[in-house]
């Protein structure tokens, strides 16, 4: 089926395989792990390989994880492996600095990413910046997006295009979105702005390739998947999947599908101990609209104070706790030990 018989619309898919998918396995990937990945992946022509700790540049710390390796050996590692691929990075302000721009422009960042909860994108505007002076592409993105609605986000991401963003778009962070959510949002978007518009999503639901192509069909053209949904509870958006979907529905991506069926399975072989999948968790971090890297402290956090984690993410969504308040999680655990009582 050709969805697009008179033109083949242009697709760039970014893989943040590297850098989402840390948050699946602690921050822990090897140098040997990244350049893997990361040779297969430009085999494949994969437009962007993002690389990075799972909360960006700068975010390896005792309160969130610390990685196996400093940012500066990931990017040069990966910097090496790509020859024709451009990297990327994340960042989000009050994790990293501006310093941490400057590094990461050094060591071959071709597109940074500055991230923002989604009613806040006025944090961008000095990074934005920054990295514009710097000459590398300028990138703003809107965290934990269902939180607020369609006009909202439009004007968000319309201030960041004002501060100097090249593409905006938004993350369904923690997996909640619907296909008809991700439409209105992302049209809503296109409409706002005249850079391209990126959409990121998550698995909690089962949902994330088809809320990929809602986002295509919508107005956004820049588009994140990685290797086996590699990432955070659920997994993300699996990159050969919609590769192949695609190109059934005649979407040009210029990503081999052959090489990029070979660089999940290194990545299924090298960086993980199993694919990730939609398991009672994952659902309920979907439903509660909780960040889905909170999978790891969550469980550890119930188990210790004997607590169901799926009333924990519930409690959790209802406080519209975010990333970086992973501190909340022992108090709200604790308050709902001392109700059972």
């Amino acid at each position: 089926m050709n969805t697009y018989p008179h033109e083949r619309p242009r697709i760039l898919l970014h893989d943040p395989t590297l850098r989402d998918g840390h948050h699946a396995v602690g921050h822990q990937l090897d140098a040997d792990q990244l350049r893997a990945y990361a040779i297969a992946a430009n085999t494949a022509a994969v437009p962007v390989v993002e690389v990075g700790h799972g909360n960006g540049l700068g975010a390896s710390s005792l309160q969130i994880g610390r990685s196996k390796l400093d940012d500066a050996t990931m990017l040069t590692t990966v910097r090496e492996a790509l020859t024709s691929s451009r990297m990327g990075v994340f960042m989000a302000p009050g994790w990293g600095t501006s310093d941490d721009l400057e590094a990461a422009v050094h060591h071959g960042a071709d597109i940074v990413r500055i991230a923002a909860h989604c009613t806040e994108a006025d944090v961008t505007e000095r990074h934005l910046g920054v990295v514009r002076d710097l000459g590398a592409e300028a990138q703003g993105v809107l965290l934990m997006s269902h939180m607020t609605g369609p006009v909202e986000l439009a004007e968000q991401c319309a201030l960041m295009v004002k501060f100097g963003a090249q593409a905006v778009g938004i993350m369904d962070s923690a997996g909640y979105y619907l296909p008809s959510d991700v439409t209105e949002r992302v049209h809503a978007i296109a409409d706002a702005v005249g850079v391209p518009v990126i959409f990121h999503g998550h698995n909690n639901l089962g949902l994330a390739v088809a809320n990929s192509l809602a986002a295509v069909d919508a107005g956004a053209t820049v588009i994140d998947a990685t290797a086996r949904g590699f990432g955070a509870g659920a997994g993300n958006t699996q990159l050969e999947v919609l590769v192949a979907v695609l190109e059934r529905r005649g979407a040009e991506t210029g990503i081999g599908l052959r090489e990029v069926l070979a660089a999940a399975d290194i990545a299924a072989d090298r960086l993980m101990e199993a694919p990730p999948s939609i398991d009672s968790i994952a659902v309920a971090s979907g439903l509660a609209g909780v960040f889905s890297g909170f999978r790891r402290p969550v469980l550890q956090t119930a188990q210790a104070e004997g607590v169901d984690p799926i009333d924990l993410f519930l409690a959790l969504g209802e406080r519209q706790v975010v990333a970086g308040q992973e501190d909340l999680i022992g108090v709200v655990a604790r308050k709902l030990k001392a109700a059972a009582r």
